[in-house]
C-alpha cells in the first residue's frame, strides 16, 4: 500500500497535507483538503482489500434492504469504508493495524456520532469467514436503534 495509507483507511501526514486554515484565506486550504480526499477516496476505492470487495457485493445496487449505499466516501475530515445517508450509518471493515490504533478509530467514531452517525466495525477476518454473520449483525442495527460491533 502506498504511503498514509491502510486497509480501508487513510492516515495523514503533515508534511503532505495543508492545514485547512493555511492558503489564501480560510476557504483555500478547505479546498485543497476535500479534493485532497476526494483522490484519496477514488484510490482506495481503486484498490479495495478482499473483505471490503466482498462486503461491496452485498451492499451495491440496493441489495441490502433497498438501501443506497456509498463506498470509500468522504466525510468531514475522514474517508469511511461504507456509508447509508439514508440511514445515518457507516460500516468500516479493519484490518490487523486498527488493533493499535484503537484511540484515533475511537475518536474518529466520536466524530461521526456527533455528526449523527451510528458506526459499525467489523474485523476483515470476520468479512471474510462469517460474512452471514456480518450481515446479520448489520441487519439488526438496521432495525434497531443501538449500536452493533461484531469486534472483540
Amino acid at each position: 500500500m502506498g504511503e498514509g495509507q491502510g486497509e480501508g483507511v487513510l492516515r495523514y501526514s503533515n508534511s503532505k497535507l495543508p492545514s485547512p486554515l493555511m492558503g489564501e484565506g480560510q476557504g483555500e486550504g478547505v479546498k485543497k483538503l476535500n479534493s485532497f480526499l476526494k483522490t484519496s477516496a477514488k484510490l482506495l476505492r481503486q484498490s479495495s482489500t478482499d473483505a471490503e470487495t466482498l462486503l461491496w457485493k452485498h451492499l451495491r445496487a440496493k441489495r441490502f434492504k433497498n438501501l443506497k449505499f456509498k463506498r470509500q466516501e468522504p466525510i468531514g475530515k475522514y474517508i469511511v469504508d461504507f456509508v447509508c445517508y439514508e440511514k445515518r450509518i457507516i460500516i468500516e471493515v479493519d484490518g490487523g493495524q486498527h488493533s493499535t490504533d484503537k484511540d484515533k478509530d475511537h475518536e474518529r467514531d466520536n466524530w461521526f456520532r456527533g455528526q449523527g452517525f451510528k458506526v459499525l466495525r467489523f474485523w476483515n477476518h470476520e468479512v471474510l469467514t462469517q460474512t452471514d454473520a456480518v450481515l446479520t449483525a448489520m441487519m439488526n442495527c438496521f432495525e434497531t436503534p443501538s449500536s452493533v460491533q461484531m469486534k472483540g
